[in-house]
């Protein structure tokens, strides 16, 4: 896995490579950052999985998302793990990851592993009943996957 950690103004708060990705293996959403044809970043909050180097996403087959990854597949995806507000300190505690990449569109057995992943990770005590939706769904829903090429992490821990 080709991973280079950009550099860093603070340092003393970045994560190790194996503490980035458990955030990206733990979070619950993510938020995909893409750039529109008028030059505006657009960030969309999605259900995702990470595995294999990629953040496996789903959505409609068309929109404002799928307009920007087919001008560019350029993107970086986003996900705040666990905070804590210090009101006395004017400060959070927080951990978090961006993955850069570039967006690839599945292929039909892509588009499977895709669903059945995020079917797994949110819905494991439905994945027969799932499973069958998914597949149910192959020809109206589109997926994707973001290819990691680098990563940073960061967190303030106390």
């Amino acid at each position: 896995m080709n991973k280079v950690f950009k550099e860093m103004r603070r340092k003393e708060r970045a994560l190790t490579e194996e503490e980035t990705l458990a955030i990206l293996r733990k979070g619950e959403y993510g938020v995909l950052s893409t750039v529109d044809d008028d030059g505006y970043p657009y960030g969309v909050p999605i259900s995702y999985v990470y595995c294999d180097n990629r953040i496996w996403f789903h959505g409609a087959k068309e929109g404002h998302k799928v307009s920007n990854i087919e001008l560019s597949n350029k993107a970086s995806f986003c996900v705040v793990g666990n905070t804590k507000l210090l009101p006395d300190k004017f400060s959070t505690i927080y951990e978090s990851a961006i993955a850069f990449g570039n967006i690839h569109k599945c292929t039909d057995d892509e588009k499977m592993k895709a669903l059945t992943l995020i079917v797994e990770k949110y819905s494991s005590d439905y994945k027969e009943k799932g499973l069958k939706y998914a597949e149910s769904s192959l020809d109206k829903v589109g997926s994707y996957y973001l290819e990691i090429e680098h990563i940073t992490g960061k967190a303030r821990k106390k």
